[in-house]
């Protein structure tokens, strides 16, 4: 990465957590985002010459933003929606990986798909739009169940885990632990769970609320999704969903300084 480019993505970060703590301050922001006070300055005072914000007052040491910030916010999530925020992604997915990409929200206890970029292989996992499939033998399903709170999972799936191969996870314990790892991994890999010739890795998609609205995944037949390419899979997915959550508003948790 040019030296060029971490300036704009340092100044970015800056203006973005600005949003969330304003009025804020230069040693505030620089310990909350792991920066060098320096740094934090040369963004701040940028990004004032820009008009993105302002001093709190008459002493320039805390800062907000300008309306020029709300303006263009509005207008950027005014009438986007999920498809819309993914379909660039799913189709860089599909280059990256080979495979199909999907894109699918739950609903009930199953998740629906809304979209799908097709791999150009003329052996596929055929999965037609508005299909379903289970929650919990689902890589998207799993991905966006992971990341809710576990007292909210039971209620959603029932009492019972049906099993449609014999790969399904159907014991409550087996299957929190495997929620616990693939929110530890940030993504979710189905090894024939719903349908035994089919494979997948998903990652969740969040709004700005913080809320998972949505599954990305790669699937192909489960022959050809080997465990390394799956961790590689995994990796672009979560990255790739991190991406639609951004244009989404969504804000990754910063840890305290």
């Amino acid at each position: 990465m040019s030296e060029g480019m971490r300036t704009v993505l340092s100044a970015f970060r800056v203006l973005e957590e600005v949003a969330h703590t304003q009025p804020a301050g230069v040693g505030d922001l620089a310990r909350r985002l792991r920066m060098p006070k320096s740094t934090v300055q040369r963004a701040l005072r940028t990004m004032w010459t820009a008009g993105w914000i302002c001093p709190d007052g008459a002493d320039v040491t805390r800062w907000v933003l300008t309306t020029r910030a709300f303006q263009v916010g509005q207008r950027a999530i005014a009438d986007i929606g999920v498809r819309d925020a993914a379909a660039a992604v799913m189709h860089e997915l599909r280059r990256e990986t080979g495979e199909t990409a999907h894109l699918m929200v739950r609903e009930g206890d199953h998740a629906v798909l809304i979209e799908r970029v097709e791999t150009e292989h003329p052996i596929r996992a055929v999965v037609p739009l508005g299909s379903t499939v289970p929650l919990h033998g689902s890589s998207n399903g799993k991905a966006m169940l992971a990341a809710m709170p576990r007292e909210a999972v039971r209620p959603i799936l029932g009492e019972e885990l049906v099993r449609y191969t014999d790969n399904t996870i159907v014991d409550w314990a087996e299957f929190f632990a495997e929620l616990d790892r693939v929110a530890e991994l940030g993504y979710a890999a189905n090894t024939g769970e719903w349908r035994a010739d089919i494979a997948a890795v998903a990652a969740p998609i969040f709004d700005d609320t913080g809320e998972p609205v949505a599954g990305l995944s790669i699937s192909a037949p489960a022959g050809r999704i080997t465990p390394e390419l799956r961790e590689r899979y995994g990796a672009l997915v979560a990255e790739a969903a991190a991406r639609v959550s951004a244009t989404l508003g969504h804000r990754p948790a910063v840890l305290p300084g």
